[in-house]
């Protein structure tokens, strides 16, 4: 158990680590070709806070671990909004652009609720859980329509401005690519084998697993990012960062584990999406409401403290 434990951390450290790599040598070989400044911040480093769960999800679509597929994705988005973005409100309370909170939070909200539409087969005759690779697509489709939007936004003056990008000579970049791509693949694998041996030997249940262990460790990149903007008081980078990748999440990693394989679903996890779509609501109301339009501190603890109560109820269940 300690071995696999260790190894765990290995992993999340190879894909967090494989994940910077990767994008400092993108955005060093974008730079080069003269791609903007704002378009690189836009994609390729937005894609790489959500590369560790798209590696693992795709890991383990590959394998057929589908509890896992759908617990990381769940897990990720539960913590992101509930734990990360109440840490970010309890730091410093913010307010957000209006954009955001008419157009990008009600995007992650019916995502939310396609998702769950789709895996619970409402909609199709036969009534079957799960996605079929033609769900998968649509959910990509999501995905470019939602890159398209952003890019759109940021052209109207809306998105990154000063994004620092690094240097590199061409052969240099080039390594950081293959190492960063290395570091997600190896440490994807790891991630996968290694909580499944954990839930096998400890007899839980490998959605637990992925609710906690792999959905917490893979969305470390996200916590770091927007706790960093959040002490340099910008907030509309912190809520842009998990907003936009809990909808990178549902479109991109869903979407494309999905595509590759089909995933079964479990009911099971029709708890965490009704929880998603309470805590996304309340997210909303919160900057529609009160004087100040802004989360403030008592929001953003009253998010985590509902984060706690429920991971204690499902330990505990």
């Amino acid at each position: 158990m300690y071995i696999d434990v260790m190894w765990l951390v290995v992993g999340f450290f190879l894909l967090i680590k494989g994940a910077d790599w990767m994008v400092s040598g993108a955005s060093s070989l974008a730079a080069r070709f003269k791609v903007s400044g704002l378009i690189i911040g836009l994609t390729v480093v937005a894609f790489g806070t959500s590369a560790p769960e798209l590696v693992v999800n795709l890991m383990a679509s590959v394998h057929h671990h589908t509890d896992i597929v759908f617990g990381n994705i769940l897990g990720s988005n539960i913590f992101n909004l509930f734990v990360i973005l109440g840490v970010v409100a309890m730091i410093s309370p913010f307010a957000v652009q209006r954009e955001t909170i008419w157009k990008e939070i009600p995007i992650s909200l019916v995502m939310t609720v396609l998702v769950l539409v789709l895996a619970n087969g409402y909609w199709s005759q036969s009534g079957g859980v799960g996605l079929s690779r033609v769900e998968g697509g649509l959910l990509l489709l999501g995905f470019l329509l939602f890159v398209l939007y952003i890019i759109r936004q940021s052209r109207a003056g809306e998105a990154l401005t000063d994004l620092e990008l690094p240097a590199y000579s061409a052969s240099r970049s080039v390594i950081y690519v293959l190492l960063g791509l290395a570091g997600l693949i190896i440490g994807g694998q790891v991630v996968v084998d290694h909580a499944v041996h954990i839930a096998n030997r400890a007899e839980i249940p490998e959605r637990i697993i992925g609710l906690t262990i792999v959905a917490v460790g893979t969305s470390l990149p996200e916590l770091v990012t927007s706790v960093v903007a959040a002490l340099k008081k910008q907030s509309d980078m912190a809520i842009g960062n998990i907003v936009g990748s809990n909808i990178f999440n549902l479109t991109l990693v869903l979407g494309g584990s999905a595509t590759i394989f089909p995933v079964t679903y479990n009911t099971a996890f029709n708890i965490e999406f009704y929880l998603l779509m309470g805590g996304t609501m309340w997210v909303l109301m919160s900057m529609l409401t009160g004087q100040r339009k802004k989360m403030d501190r008592w929001e953003g603890g009253l998010l985590a403290l509902v984060f706690i109560i429920y991971t204690v109820w499902m330990v505990m269940n």
